[in-house]
């Protein structure tokens, strides 16, 4: 069940045990996130892996950029997985991990992990992490052309769900 409005605002939200919740200059590593995200009372674990692909909207990317407000990009990945509990109660783990900084094409940008017993729940609760990160995190990203110019992407400018 993926949700099509967000969740209630939780003040403070508690980071439950397991959660992890990283803002990064060096590279993620999938493994390390699919461990964090292990649990004897999973029956999945379900990461989103995003990645700097070679082009955007048919313009050749050379390379892209990230910068963030950390300490308030961790506390919406706790509102996140705050909310996510709300909804899905069965969640073991959830794991968010960003980088910063200058990324090359193929390189890892953001790894979504989540644990639970139901497969369901545990892809439309990363889901719903993922667009949620996307248009609430204060995270920009500045992509580098091949021809030498580049265009900053600001929060929120994530495609909208069909």
């Amino acid at each position: 069940m993926v949700l099509s409005t967000p969740l209630p605002f939780v003040p403070n939200p508690a980071v439950a045990e397991g959660d992890h919740f990283v803002m990064t200059f060096a590279p993620l590593s999938l493994p390390a996130v699919y461990e964090l995200a292990d649990d004897s009372c999973n029956g999945a674990i379900v990461v989103m892996s995003g990645m700097v692909r070679d082009n955007t909207d048919g313009r050749t990317v050379s390379y892209l950029e990230y910068q963030a407000y950390e300490p308030m990009a961790i506390e919406v990945f706790k509102q996140i997985a705050a909310q996510i509990r709300q909804q899905w109660t069965d969640i073991t783990r959830v794991v968010i991990h960003h980088r910063t900084g200058k990324l090359t094409v193929g390189e890892i940008s953001v790894l979504v992990a989540v644990g639970c017993p139901h497969r369901g729940e545990a892809f439309a609760a990363c889901q719903y992490a993922i667009d949620t990160l996307k248009h609430n995190a204060p995270i920009w990203k500045k992509e580098h052309w091949q021809d030498g110019s580049s265009t900053w992407v600001s929060i929120g400018a994530c495609e909208e769900e069909a």
